[in-house]
């Protein structure tokens, strides 16, 4: 029977609940990111000391058991006696939301620019820890505080010290009756340390790892200008431009003035783009105002130039942000005393004034700099041109591809040689491309033909990685594989989104394996598959749709049964086995020469195939693997070879 819903059935949450019942409210999710989002505030309250120029080293360190600790060497929190409030501080501080000593920012009375605004950070951490220590260095005294889920345990510990030096030390743990993960990934701490580092210059980031006892130190004595020098490399167009400005802004013109500083440092590339938004440091990875100025601004200046200097053909169309943006790596860090976050994770701002003082900055000065500038300018705008008339073939092209995918219906009759299945449930679908009709022979006879289609390539196809999309669009074995796999294709770069014609939901199988011979030929043409599935539908490969049977190496034959090796490993063990008995060993066939059974036994049934699913666990690396393997980069190929071919020797044929 259900309770009645009456006056008794509001309640509300009191102290530490407030946090530890609904965390997702503070800190944007109950799951890892949330104690990511931990991390990032109590290391915003060290930046914040060390912006105002109290200490030039903070300290991070991830313990074994999911615990971190932060010390920074700044002015130490103050934690004793409030006269006005009529407590102490270290109550306020950790044991009520919204108490803080940021909310008159705008007066410069304790901090000019400061990330922390709310007095949530520190409270709430602490709310949803296991445990929390904290250590206080200031005023001639060392103060210690203890903490349990959320209560203070023995108040606080109070006595003389000596030295000179001030600052805070938190460690805590975060809770895992709270949140649902608390181990945070090496990767997450030595980004948000590296970054924390760009855009606080002169300040020394260190990060010791318990688990490996690695530690590294990250440092930039210029800031962001470092940052986009370290980016730029060797493929930029022109040199790392930089600018800063101060000024004062207002939202809307019954509110008050406020403080703005901008920094932007950018360069022109012809490979990597990057643009990246920080406010108060704070990544802001929606972006907001700094984002919509930079875009206004750099459009309207290159489209200006175009124009002025008959850059555009007779009816050609403008420039817009896309082209721009894939040459372009830009860095804006910004702050000001009063900013509007669009929450408690502050990854968006939305002042307007910000917005106006940034787009004001960046017309002003790019306008000067294609002015004195001739030779940048040339090389900038012919860049955004090429970048426009590629991204319109493409689109061309795209809509050209789209018309040959219309209507999945009757699929079997418009693809040569495709064999479907009989079943129509999703789930169950199971898709072998194969090398060759011999192989589709032989799997043909192989299959479950209620779950299990199959469909040949003949030869090696293009590569994607090298090719055009006009010619990636002519070619008919990509054509056929795109329309039996149905969902369309999914451009990368900045045709991702707005020309996708990928629809997860018109995907016709649960699974999609590539079945080639274990040879030479047979591992480049499961390759050159790999990099059209990464090419036109990554989606496929990240949600784990895509997977590589593995096919024997060895037929081992004695009087009682077969064994198949997969590797010469297996086959010493093999023979190990059976060495007091008469055995044959065979070299592996290619697949159109197996026996059914065989076929079924090792590629066909899921009980007792082996297949490989592809994952992107590192999307930097993928990219680098096929540039190496497929791309242009010949020095970069040879080398992989000389110091990788001979982990390959086992599978040269060289009879």
């Amino acid at each position: 029977m259900k309770k009645i819903y009456g006056n008794d059935s509001i309640s509300s949450l009191k102290g530490a609940e407030r946090v530890r019942k609904r965390p997702a409210v503070i800190f944007g999710s109950d799951g890892v990111e949330g104690c990511q989002h931990c991390i990032f505030e109590i290391l915003s309250n060290s930046i914040d000391e060390a912006r105002e120029g109290f200490g030039n080293k903070i300290d991070l360190t991830y313990f074994k058991d999911g615990s971190i600790e932060i010390e920074d060497y700044g002015r130490g929190i103050p934690v004793d006696y409030n006269n006005n409030e009529k407590k102490f501080n270290w109550e306020l501080l950790f044991c009520e939301l919204y108490a803080g000593a940021k909310y008159t920012n705008n007066t410069g009375e304790n901090y000019e620019y400061s990330l922390g605004l709310n007095g949530l950070g520190l409270c709430a951490t602490q709310y949803s820890s296991e445990f929390m220590d904290v250590t206080v260095y200031r005023d001639g005294f060392k103060y210690s505080l203890h903490f349990e889920k959320g209560k203070n345990i023995g108040g606080l510990y109070k006595r003389k010290y000596t030295k000179k030096n001030t600052g805070t030390k938190i460690r805590w743990k975060p809770d895992l009756e709270v949140f649902t993960d608390i181990f945070v990934s090496q990767e997450y701490l030595e980004d948000i340390i590296k970054h924390q580092a760009i855009i606080n210059a002169k300040t020394y980031f260190n990060l010791f790892i318990e688990k490996n006892t690695q530690k590294m130190q990250f440092f930039y004595k210029n800031g962001i200008t470092d940052y986009v020098d370290e980016k730029l490399a060797s493929h930029g167009l022109t040199n790392t431009i930089s600018w800063q400005e101060e000024k004062l802004a207002k939202d809307r013109k019954d509110k008050p003035h406020y403080k703005v500083k901008v920094s932007v440092a950018f360069a022109f590339s012809s490979e990597q783009p990057l643009s990246e938004y920080y406010h108060n440091s704070s990544w802001l990875e929606h972006g907001g105002s700094p984002q919509r100025a930079m875009r206004i601004a750099f459009v309207s200046q290159i489209d200006s130039y175009l124009k002025k200097n008959g850059k555009y053909n007779k009816n050609e169309s403008r420039i817009n942000y896309s082209d721009v943006e894939d040459c372009l790596i830009i860095v804006i860090s910004s702050f000001s005393n009063i900013t509007s976050y669009e929450n408690q994770t502050k990854k968006a701002i939305t002042n307007k004034g910000i917005q106006e003082v940034i787009t004001k900055m960046l017309n002003r000065n790019l306008e000067i700099y294609f002015t004195e500038n001739h030779a940048d300018a040339e090389k900038i705008s012919s860049q955004v041109l090429i970048n426009k008339r590629s991204r319109e073939d493409a689109e061309k092209a795209r809509v050209h591809l789209k018309k040959k995918l219309i209507a999945n219906m009757d699929i079997t009759n418009r693809v040569a040689k495709f064999v479907d299945c009989r079943s129509k449930n999703r789930e169950k679908r199971e898709l072998f491309i194969v090398e060759g009709d011999s192989a589709l022979g032989a799997c043909k006879q192989a299959r479950d033909p209620e779950f299990q289609a199959i469909i040949p390539v003949r030869g090696k196809i293009l590569n994607c990685l090298k090719s055009d999309y006009n010619k990636i669009f002519k070619n008919d074995i990509i054509i056929d594989l795109i329309k039996v796999l149905g969902c369309g294709i999914q451009l990368k770069s900045k045709f991702n989104n707005q020309f996708s014609s990928f629809d997860i939901n018109q995907f016709r199988w649960n699974k999609v394996i590539l079945c080639t011979d274990a040879d030479v030929d047979g591992f480049q043409i499961r390759t050159l598959l790999l990099a059209m599935l990464y090419t036109l539908t990554p989606k496929l490969i990240n949600m784990g749709k895509i997977f590589i049977v593995e096919s024997p190496l060895y037929e081992i034959n004695t009087k009682k049964r077969t064994y198949f090796a997969y590797n010469e490993k297996e086959k010493s063990e093999f023979i190990e086995k059976i060495k007091n008995e008469s055995y044959t060993i065979q070299r592996s066939k290619g697949l159109g020469e197996n026996e059914p059974e065989m076929m079924n036994l090792t590629t066909m049934n899921p009980l007792s195939r082996r297949t490989i699913k592809i994952v992107p666990e590192n999307i930097e690396n993928t990219r680098e693997m096929f540039d190496i393997l497929l791309g242009d980069n010949l020095a970069g190929r040879k080398e992989y070879i000389i110091n990788n071919g001979e982990l390959y020797m086992d599978n040269l044929d060289v009879s």
